[in-house]
């Protein structure tokens, strides 16, 4: 999705304010150019966990949605296919059946008051939450494979005991195989939005039936993007999300010392901004 298009504006989202706030349905990116890419970067047949559909903005307001995950289904069936969304839109039929393929289906689910949604999420004006709800709960009735909601916290806004409440209500309603609490971990879209501790967290998970605490590491496999160069691979990977440099080695291959020389000089070109996080220093790509 092109930088920012979404339904909602939310105060802690890793990719920024919402530029373009809307809740129409588009070929915002041809098709064909996303076939050809994922055709390109599939072709050695790199080792995967998953190809995921996220991107700067709702990636289920592309009206290719379903054309795209259909695609890699018959054309690279070896692996497996995730869709991260704000679940905002499931009200739609048809938007319910275009993702049906997929694997792995991650919702996000951060409020379950009006007030605290419209303060959390600041959703588009037509954007109703008792009818996000049902479009959820209407996914989970038709889908049979995994879905999980992501519960993000914002201190002093969701993180109440009525709200929580609230957010437990709905989370039995719409049944989803996993619940992941999560807090900031990258830099958000407002800078009063902070982390939350890790002993708050644990105490909403024991209000939050069988829901697991979002852990953040440096560990795993690493994952090459194949692309020409060095410095392409790092604009690459920070153009989707603010990463450490550690993150970056992990993500591309690319040795940390050498990560942190391109880093300094994009820095020094004033095309990236560094910004400290309890994880360590986190650079973003000037949009």
């Amino acid at each position: 999705m092109p930088h920012k298009t979404c339904s909602l504006d939310c105060v802690y989202c890793e990719c920024g304010k919402t530029t373009h706030l809307t809740m129409k349905q588009k070929a915002y990116v041809p098709a064909a150019e996303i076939q050809h890419e994922l055709n390109t970067f599939l072709a050695p047949n790199p080792q995967l966990d998953h190809i995921t559909f996220s991107g700067s903005g709702e990636p289920t307001l592309h009206s290719g949605i379903g054309d795209m995950i259909r695609f890699l289904k018959s054309e690279h069936p070896r692996y497996k296919v995730a869709l991260l969304t704000n679940g905002t839109l499931f009200h739609e039929a048809h938007i319910r059946a275009a993702v049906l393929e997929a694997d792995v289906i991650i919702a996000s689910l951060d409020a379950a008051s009006v007030e605290t949604f419209t303060r959390v999420n600041r959703p588009h004006p037509d954007l109703d939450l008792t009818r996000m709800i049902q479009g959820l709960i209407a996914l989970r009735n038709e889908y049979s494979k995994q879905l999980w909601l992501e519960i993000f916290i914002v201190p002093g806004m969701n993180d109440t005991r009525s709200e929580l409440a609230e957010i437990r209500n709905v989370v039995q309603a719409i049944k989803p195989d996993n619940i992941h609490l999560n807090s900031l971990d990258r830099p958000g879209t407002e800078d009063w939005v902070k982390p939350l501790g890790t002993e708050k967290l644990i105490e909403i998970q024991q209000i939050i039936e069988k829901s697991e605490i979002v852990q953040y590491n440096n560990a795993g496999g690493c994952y090459p993007l194949h692309l020409k160069n060095e410095h392409q691979h790092i604009i690459a990977t920070l153009k989707r999300r603010p990463c450490t440099a550690e993150d970056v080695s992990r993500i591309t291959g690319v040795a940390v010392n050498d990560v942190q020389r391109h880093l300094d000089t994009l820095s020094k070109k004033g095309k990236i901004q560094k910004q400290r996080m309890p994880r360590g220093d986190f650079y973003k790509l000037k949009i």
